[in-house]
């Protein structure tokens, strides 16, 4: 895989100011956002929606400027943002297949852990977040989908692209420092979510770098998103975090 892309000085200037906010904005506003909702998770029949909503108006949001970004710069491709078709379409589906079908296999054991009342891994760091209703069910699938494909875009499409064409970075350089800014998204979860979201993003920017497209991770990143948020919702949260 290889990009060059063209920044103009607009685009340099809005993609600075989203990498600046992700990496020190993103990660206080995470905490900030998951901790009230766990506090209010018992008490409030509408906090998850409301927390669910307000995540889905942030994600577009920044995936706007991600998209501004690249009509910014005029001599910059699509391609050079991972906005293509994988370079071998047989190898993209057949890992897409195969990961699909392992997330649906661990989903069905998590579920049978929760059933049976044993520990879900990684269920305690999100189950503020599990729905329990038709309209947080309908609104978690929103999510994971827009999470999939707007978080791709932002920090494997833009910010890959952004280490190459502005900061000079080569391809691999630029890709680890995405990884980088990725991992402290994950902070609202504590220091295993930093470690979790570090190894998750170097997983998905692997799938990037090997098929020249955001698709694959895309499609993987809905999907376990979407076999996390669909477990089985405890009946009372524990204590929540302290934002």
């Amino acid at each position: 895989m290889t990009i060059s892309p063209d920044f103009s000085v607009a685009a340099t200037t809005v993609t600075a100011a989203l990498a600046a906010y992700l990496l020190l904005g993103e990660p206080w506003l995470g905490r900030r956002a998951y901790g009230s909702l766990a506090r209010r998770r018992d008490t409030e029949p509408r906090a998850l929606v409301r927390y669910f909503t307000f995540v889905l108006a942030l994600w577009w949001a920044l995936a706007a400027v991600a998209g501004a970004a690249l009509l910014l710069s005029p001599a910059a491709a699509a391609a050079d943002f991972g906005l293509a078709m994988p370079e071998r379409p047989g190898y993209a589906v057949a890992i897409v297949l195969v990961i699909g079908a392992a997330a649906v296999a661990s989903g069905r054991n998590f579920r049978d852990l929760a059933a049976q009342g044993k520990n879900v891994p990684g269920m305690a760091a999100i189950e503020a977040m599990l729905p329990r209703t038709t309209e947080e069910r309908r609104l978690a699938i929103a999510v994971a989908v827009t999470d999939g494909f707007c978080a791709e875009l932002v920090y494997r499409g833009l910010l890959i692209a952004f280490g190459v064409g502005a900061l000079g970075l080569n391809l691999y350089a630029a890709a680890a420092l995405s990884v980088l800014v990725y991992a402290v998204a994950g902070y609202y979860q504590g220091r295993q979510g930093v470690l979790v979201f570090g190894i998750f993003g170097a997983v998905l920017t692997g799938l990037y770098l090997a098929t020249g497209s955001l698709l694959v991770p895309v499609a993987v990143h809905v999907i376990l998103s979407m076999r996390d948020l669909m477990l089985p919702a405890p009946d009372k949260l524990r204590a929540a975090p302290a934002a």
